[in-house]
């Protein structure tokens, strides 16, 4: 199930979010062209990455803020920018730019900072910018539970986008990323799921001043949970997929004999 887009729109043009989309691309095709796989990429991540051990031991505090630019492959990145476009317009229409600039890298410190007290002593690199934007998702869940996002539901064959609110999105997203770290071998590698959860937790209690400067469950109370403005609406064309009609069973069409 992949969320494709929120009805939620944004008071003014997301310029942050759309650098920091920006700055992530440029900086994964940058380095992926001058670092190969091999020894190339793993020195580049031994500099670039979180490695807990290293942090553990007092050193390597700027890769809590470079880890975030630099990702693991071309879908790593695809996924990342897909959620942080999502949710991040909303959340830097709120806080303004300069603080949401400061927040989301202070989610991104938070989570990277996470994944090292679940694992003080791994040497395995943790990149990507998923525990800043996992920090966005929270205060997305505070300020707007009730917003509608539009998700891809695929079940082998079956394929269908439908809208459900964003407690259920971002909620099962949540118990998802909890469910992995408890079930995980943290030095296993792949997912960083403590990194998912820090951020997460952290952006819904860094965004508790606005919540609470916009009114707390006064704030709930006055939108029901839904965002200020009014929601987008999609209009979805009609399939061009010919239709067939259904026969009943005993209207078929004679067939030729069989000899």
């Amino acid at each position: 199930m992949f969320p494709l887009r929120d009805h939620n729109p944004s008071g003014r043009t997301p310029y942050v979010t759309y650098g920091l989309m920006a700055a992530n691309i440029i900086a994964f095709f940058w380095y992926s062209s001058h670092f190969p796989e091999g020894r190339a990429l793993a020195q580049f991540y031994d500099v670039f990455a979180v490695v807990p051990v290293e942090i553990s031991q007092g050193h390597s505090y700027g890769t809590l803020v470079t880890s975030m630019f630099v990702h693991a492959g071309l879908m790593h990145l695809a996924g990342n920018m897909l959620f942080l476009w999502i949710f991040g317009d909303n959340i830097e229409d709120e806080m303004g730019p300069i603080t949401y600039f400061l927040f989301y890298l202070s989610c991104g410190v938070a989570a990277a900072l996470a994944q090292v007290a679940a694992d003080p002593l791994s040497r395995i690199p943790t990149v990507g910018a998923s525990g800043a934007i996992a920090g966005v998702m929270g205060a997305y869940l505070l300020l707007y539970p009730k917003a509608k996002v539009d998700v891809l539901l695929i079940l082998i064959i079956f394929f269908r986008i439908f809208s459900i609110p964003a407690v259920w999105v971002l909620g099962t997203w949540l118990a998802l990323q909890f469910f992995g770290g408890f079930t995980t071998r943290a030095d296993d590698g792949g997912v960083a799921y403590w990194a998912h959860a820090g951020g997460f937790v952290a952006g819904l209690l860094l965004c508790l001043p606005l919540w609470l400067k916009r009114g707390g469950p006064r704030f709930w109370a006055r939108t029901h949970g839904h965002p200020p403005n009014p929601d987008t609406r999609y209009t979805y064309g009609e399939s061009r997929l010919p239709k067939v009609p259904r026969r009943h069973p005993t209207q078929r069409k004679p067939g030729p004999w069989g000899k």
